[in-house]
């Protein structure tokens, strides 16, 4: 096991140690949200980025929130997997020139983020239940049904036109 280990004694401890991970991953992605709006070209698609930015400092608080439920405190742990997924999505919307071919990757980018937090909340929610909390699971669980429409809406807008005009 890794050096993050160390501190993981029960399950509660795990519990906690994977909210301080999403925690630094929405901190993170609002860090990144307004680069990616930048860069955007497809009206639509800055739209949809900075209704997620809004969403997002939604998301905060309710982490916030939960750790204040369960007596936990409020703090961050580096969460590499993000750091690299985000990484990646700069690396590759760096150097594409063509517009339509760099709505493309920033829609592909946006949904392995999505898809990075989809899995952590679920398994957020599914061990809150484990361990009596079915409150922090309920707020939870609001921010996991925003990043499964947000990956819906990333989805309609590749697959309704926006990946088309990059082929």
């Amino acid at each position: 096991m890794g050096l993050f280990t160390k501190d993981i004694k029960t399950f509660d401890d795990l519990f906690v140690h994977q909210l301080q991970d999403v925690y630094y991953a929405e901190q993170q992605i609002l860090s990144a949200l307004p680069k990616m709006i930048e860069k955007a070209t497809a009206p639509e698609l800055k739209q949809a980025f900075e209704h997620h930015l809004r969403e997002t400092e939604e998301h905060v608080r309710r982490v916030e929130q939960v750790f204040e439920m369960h007596g936990a405190e409020k703090k961050s742990a580096k969460c590499p997997a993000i750091n690299g997924i985000i990484s990646e999505a700069n690396e590759v919307a760096g150097e594409i020139e063509d517009k339509d071919v760099l709505d493309a990757a920033l829609i592909a980018s946006a949904q392995a983020v999505e898809h990075y937090e989809m899995t952590r909340y679920g398994t957020l929610i599914a061990w809150a239940r484990q361990l009596g909390r079915a409150d922090c699971a309920s707020v939870l669980e609001k921010t996991l049904k925003d990043e499964k429409a947000a990956d819906s809406k990333l989805n309609t807008l590749a697959e309704g036109g926006l990946n088309r005009k990059a082929a």
